[in-house]
C-alpha cells in the first residue's frame, strides 16, 4: 500500500511536514500504462540491426573538428523540437504548447513514455503561458537570456487532480536561456530532480513550490536571476549556483548556494541553509544560438574560477561560438554506427529529441567534443554493451543527455576516461552537466555502475542517477532493476555540484580520487531491501553508506549533504550509517543530515560512527562539520 499522505503545509509557511513520497500515484496505474508509445510527432531513433557484444567495439583514432564534414547552418531538427518566431502570432503559439502540454502533463500516463519534446523560441517577445511537461526543454534562441522574453509564466506545478497537490514526481523538464515577465508577479517551478533552471531572467519572484502548498522534492537553478524573491517554502532540498537573487525566503531540510548573490547567511541547521560564497570551478552549459541571419551556433561558455553571480550579469557570457556546420544532428533514424562515424569524422553532436537503442557503444576520442541535447534524447544500451565513453582528453562538454539502462546488464551507462587515467585537465576540463541515468521505471534496466569517472578535474554540475522508485508495471524490485552504484570518482581534482543520487543497492556514491569535492548531495536509500541479510556491505555493517569516501583518500571536502531511509518493503531494515569517511584531518564534512521518512526504517548514524539515530518521523540528524 502507498504511505498516507500527512498534511501539507499552511501558507504561513513555516510548517516543516513530513516527507515527499513518489509511488503513491503510480501504484495501481502502472498497469494502464503502455512501454513503448511512439513519440509525440515522431519515431524514435531505431536500433542497429546487427547488435556489438560487450566490449566489441574499436576506438576510432580522434579526428579534428575541422575534419566534420561541413554541416547545415540551418539544419532541419527534426518533428519533435518546435521553432517558435514572434511572427506566428501568440494565439497560433499558444494554441500548440496547450496541444503539446495536454499530452505531456498526466503523472500516470506521460512520466515512463517514449515522447521527448523542445520549444525553441526565436529572440523577440511573446504573450504566452507555457506549462511544461515531462521530457519537455523550453529555451530561448537568443545569445544571452533577455534576447527571448516571455509576458507569461513558464510553470512546473502538481498539474493533474491525481497528485494530491504532490509536485514529488515533477522530473525530466528544463527551461533556458530566457526572460520572463511573469503573468501574477510570481513564475513557478515546483519540481523534483532532473529539471533545472538555467540562464533564466525572471522579472519577479520565482516560486519553488506547488500552489497547493504540497510537497516538492528539487531541484537545480544555475546562471540566472530572479530580481524578487526566491521562496522554497515546501521544497525539501535545494542548490542555487551563481546566480542573482533578489532574497531567498524558507527551507526544510537543505538548502544549498554556491556563488549566489542575494543568499542567505550560512545557519544549518536553523535554519538549514548552506552557503559559500563563490563556487571553485564551474563552466555554464553550451546553448543553442540563432544570428540575425537565421544560421544556429553552439556557444561554449569558458571556465570560471572562484566565481559569483550569473555568466552574463555584466552582457555576455564569455566563451567561443561554434558553428554548426561543425554538429552532425542526431534524429530519428540515426544509430550507434551513425553516430560513431559522425564523432569519428571530427563532429560535434546535436541530439535531439527522441529514443536511440545503441548497438554499440558511443566512443568520444576527440578532445573538445560537444555532445548537446535538447528534450531529453536518451540513449539506450542493448545487449549489454556500455552506452558511452570518454577518453581521457581536454574539454568534452556532455549536456542534456538522458541515459537509460537496457534490459541486459551493462558495466555502465557513462565512463569519462578509462582506468588509470593521469592526464591534467585542469585548464580545460571534461563537463558533464544536466545529465541523467535510469535504471529501470520505463522498462526493466539493469546496469552495474550508472557513472564513472576516472579522468582528473572533471566537473559533474547537476545529474540524477536513479534506480527507479516506481515505474511501469513489472520494470521495478529488488532483482528486477538491478544496479550497484550511482556514481564512482577515481580521478582527482573532480568537482560534484547538484549531486542526485538515489534507491543504488550498494555505495550510491564511491569517491576514490584524491582532492574532490562536493556541493549538495541529494540521496534516498533503496527503499526495497527485503531484509537485512540482503543489504549488508562488505565490511559487515549494516547497509551501504550512501556517500562513502575511499580509505585512501587523504583530502576531500563536501557541503550540504542530506540521505534519507524509507525502507517500505522491511521497515526493520537498518543503515548503520549514511556517510563514511576516512579519519583524517584532510577529509572534512560540512552541513550533513539523515532522514527517516515518516519513521520508516532508521539510519543509526550520520557520518561514520556520529550523529544520532534517525528513527523518528521526518526529523532530521544534523551533524555541522566532520571532524
Amino acid at each position: 500500500m502507498p504511505r498516507p499522505f500527512l498534511p501539507v503545509r499552511t501558507a504561513d509557511h513555516r510548517r516543516h511536514g513530513p516527507t515527499r513520497r513518489r509511488g503513491y500515484a503510480l501504484l495501481g496505474a502502472a498497469t494502464l500504462l503502455i512501454a513503448g508509445l511512439t513519440s509525440l510527432t515522431g519515431a524514435a531513433g531505431a536500433a542497429s540491426a546487427q547488435p556489438a557484444v560487450h566490449g566489441s567495439t574499436a576506438v576510432r583514432p580522434a579526428a579534428d573538428a575541422a575534419d566534420c564534414p561541413a554541416q547545415s547552418d540551418t539544419p532541419d531538427f527534426g518533428s519533435n523540437v518546435h521553432v517558435f518566431d514572434p511572427s506566428m502570432g501568440d494565439t497560433a503559439i499558444q494554441s500548440q504548447l496547450d496541444t503539446q502540454f495536454n499530452q505531456m502533463k498526466d503523472t500516470n500516463s506521460a512520466q515512463f513514455s517514449e515522447n521527448r519534446v523542445a520549444d525553441l523560441f526565436k529572440p523577440g517577445t511573446y504573450g504566452v503561458e507555457d506549462n511544461v511537461g515531462f521530457y519537455t526543454s523550453v529555451a530561448g534562441l537568443g545569445q544571452n537570456p533577455d534576447d527571448v522574453t516571455i509576458n507569461g509564466d513558464v510553470t512546473v506545478d502538481a498539474f493533474n487532480a491525481s497528485d494530491a497537490g504532490n509536485a514529488t514526481q515533477n522530473f525530466w523538464r528544463s527551461a533556458e536561456n530566457l526572460a520572463i515577465n511573469p503573468s501574477s508577479g510570481t513564475d513557478r517551478w515546483a519540481v523534483a530532480q532532473a529539471a533545472p533552471f538555467r540562464r533564466i531572467d525572471v522579472h519577479g519572484n520565482l516560486a519553488l513550490y506547488p500552489a497547493s502548498y504540497g510537497y516538492a522534492s528539487g531541484g537545480f537553478i544555475a546562471d540566472s536571476k530572479v530580481s524578487g524573491e526566491a521562496s522554497s517554502v515546501s521544497q525539501q532540498q535545494w542548490y542555487t549556483r551563481n546566480s542573482n537573487l533578489g532574497s531567498w525566503a524558507g527551507g526544510v531540510w537543505n538548502m544549498v548556494f554556491s556563488g549566489v548573490t542575494g543568499a542567505p547567511g550560512n545557519t544549518f541547521p536553523n535554519p538549514p541553509e548552506t552557503t559559500l560564497a563563490t563556487t571553485p570551478v564551474s563552466r555554464d552549459v553550451p546553448y543553442l544560438y540563432i544570428d540575425s541571419a537565421g544560421k544556429y551556433h553552439v556557444f561554449e561558455p569558458s571556465l570560471q574560477t572562484n566565481s559569483s553571480g550569473p555568466s552574463w550579469a555584466g552582457g555576455s557570457t564569455a566563451g567561443t561560438s561554434l558553428p554548426m556546420s561543425q554538429f552532425y544532428v542526431v534524429k530519428a533514424g540515426d544509430t550507434a554506427e551513425t553516430i560513431n562515424n559522425a564523432l569519428a569524422e571530427g563532429c560535434n553532436l546535436f541530439v535531439t529529441p527522441g529514443v536511440y537503442h545503441l548497438s554499440e557503444t558511443l566512443n568520444v576520442t576527440r578532445p573538445d567534443t560537444t555532445i548537446l541535447g535538447i528534450g531529453y534524447p536518451t540513449f539506450v544500451p542493448d545487449n549489454g554493451v556500455n552506452a558511452m565513453q570518454v577518453a581521457d582528453v581536454d574539454g568534452v562538454r556532455l549536456k542534456g543527455l538522458l541515459f537509460d539502462a537496457g534490459t541486459t546488464n551493462s558495466q555502465a551507462l557513462l565512463t569519462v576516461g578509462p582506468s588509470g587515467s593521469s592526464a591534467d585537465h585542469a585548464s580545460d576540463p571534461t563537463t558533464i552537466q544536466d545529465v541523467f541515468f535510469r535504471i529501470g521505471g520505463e522498462k526493466a534496466g539493469k546496469a552495474t555502475d550508472s557513472l564513472v569517472v576516472n579522468s582528473n578535474n572533471t566537473i559533474i554540475d547537476h545529474i540524477w542517477a536513479w534506480r527507479a522508485d516506481h515505474g511501469n508495471s513489472g520494470t521495478v524490485g529488488w532483482t528486477t532493476n538491478t544496479a550497484d552504484n550511482g556514481l564512482t570518482v577515481n580521478g582527482n581534482d573532480v568537482l560534484a555540484d547538484g549531486l542526485f543520487v538515489e534507491h543504488y543497492q550498494k555505495y550510491e556514491v564511491v569517491w576514490n580520487g584524491q582532492g574532490g569535492k562536493t556541493i549538495f548531495f541529494q540521496n534516498e536509500n533503496p527503499y526495497d531491501p527485503p531484509d537485512q541479510a540482503s543489504w549488508m556491505s562488505a565490511s559487515g555493517v549494516n547497509g551501504y553508506a550512501a556517500y562513502k569516501v575511499g580509505a585512501n583518500v587523504t583530502s576531500h571536502e563536501a557541503w550540504g549533504l542530506g540521505s534519507y531511509c524509507y525502507f517500505n518493503v522491511n521497515p526493520a531494515v537498518n543503515n548503520y550509517h549514511a556517510f563514511e569517511v576516512p579519519d583524517t584531518p584532510g577529509v572534512k564534512v560540512h552541513d550533513a543530515l539523515t532522514v527517516s521518512l515518516g519513521g520508516v526504517g532508521t539510519i543509526s548514524h550520520v557520518i561514520n560512527d556520529t550523529g544520532a539515530v534517525t528513527a523518528s518521523n521526518t526529523t532530521p540528524t544534523n551533524v555541522v562539520d566532520y571532524p
